[in-house]
């Protein structure tokens, strides 16, 4: 039955109170399928006629028991409507309240959590030539740079210091550290020589802040 179904998905976060109507749900469609099933026996159903051709009661079937079973199933299922009726709203809070204490809990932890703070960036990459040693390093148009090799935010002066540790770092892997979309992100950059100008292929501006 799909109430049951629904019923099981949320028992871990039922209370007491719905646990109880869905208990009082189940009984009454067992009452149902029973009285149900002595319909089935007896041959009637819930709409076969219960007198002969001649309008005589029929003298096959339990007259007083098909009849109390019609009755008792017609008033089972107006039960059985109004309780489905009550699951509904019972969930309907519960549902409710759980949102309301997930958006409290989202709250706490967004409160609670450290705010990460990113270094202050130096240098600007402007321009990345394409087959580079900056573009094969992974360097991008954008990239705010917050380390360069030795060179980070509190030691640096200007570009020349940029410039130096190239220099003198020929054939060498250089950590980079740069900001990209809010993001902290760490390249290795190997200055050499290539096809174009310089041992980078990428133009640096400065930042000040």
């Amino acid at each position: 039955m799909k109430m049951t179904e629904e019923n099981n998905a949320v028992k871990p976060n039922v209370t007491e109170d719905v646990r109880l109507l869905i208990k009082r749900k189940e009984d009454i469609e067992e009452q149902i399928k029973a009285y149900y099933d002595m319909l089935q026996t007896a041959g009637v159903g819930m709409d076969a006629p219960l007198v002969d051709m001649e309008g005589f009661p029929r003298a096959d079937v339990d007259l007083y028991k098909v009849r109390t079973a019609r009755h008792n199933i017609f008033c089972l299922q107006n039960d059985h409507k109004a309780i489905m009726v009550e699951i509904e709203e019972a969930l309907h809070k519960l549902h409710a309240t759980a949102r309301v204490k997930h958006g409290k809990d989202e709250t706490k932890m967004e409160v609670t959590e450290p705010t990460v703070s990113l270094p202050a960036p130096f240098a600007l990459v402007d321009a990345v030539t394409q087959g580079s040693p900056a573009f094969q390093a992974g360097l991008r148009v954008g990239d705010e740079i917050i380390e360069f090799g030795s060179i980070n935010t509190q030691n640096f002066r200007n570009l020349r210091d940029v410039a130096s540790v190239v220099q003198h770092s020929e054939g060498k892997s250089l950590r980079v550290g740069v900001i990209r979309s809010g993001q902290e992100v760490h390249l290795n950059l190997t200055p050499k020589q290539w096809s174009g100008r310089g041992l980078l292929g990428c133009n640096l501006v400065p930042l000040h802040r």
